[in-house]
């Protein structure tokens, strides 16, 4: 069983920058792919990045390529996503996802494990 708490929404205004936090608990940290998703309302979730066991592999949504970073420590069992030139479009909850694979994958339904997500909201 893995835990997963995501940290670090808020309200910003466009252009701001933001970094999230996802603190994971459980099992081998590094054996697990992490992945980013968001749910904006009256939206389905999608996908916004993922990053491999090792961290070396990482991929993005196109749409969020240059803006959008995810990284990992895996001493200490936490994902990131820095997200910068936030627009009024990337509000939505965020959700923090592992997978039991160090492979990465878009696809939520890859994933075993998800956090509560956090609340982003981007003002105009």
């Amino acid at each position: 069983q893995v835990q997963l708490v995501e940290s670090g929404g808020g309200l910003v205004q466009a252009g701001d920058s933001l970094r999230l936090s996802c603190a994971a608990s459980g099992r081998t940290f590094s054996n697990y792919a992490m992945g980013w998703f968001r749910q904006a309302p009256g939206k389905e979730r999608e996908f916004v990045a993922s990053i491999s066991g090792s961290g070396r592999n990482t991929y993005y949504a196109d749409s969020r390529k240059g803006r959008f970073t995810i990284s990992r420590d895996n001493a200490k069992n936490t994902v990131y996503l820095q997200m910068n030139n936030l627009t009024p479009e990337d509000t939505a909850v965020y959700y923090c996802a592992a997978r039991s694979s160090v492979q990465i994958t878009t696809r939520s339904s890859a994933y075993n494990y998800w956090g509560q997500g956090t609340q982003v909201t981007v003002s105009s």
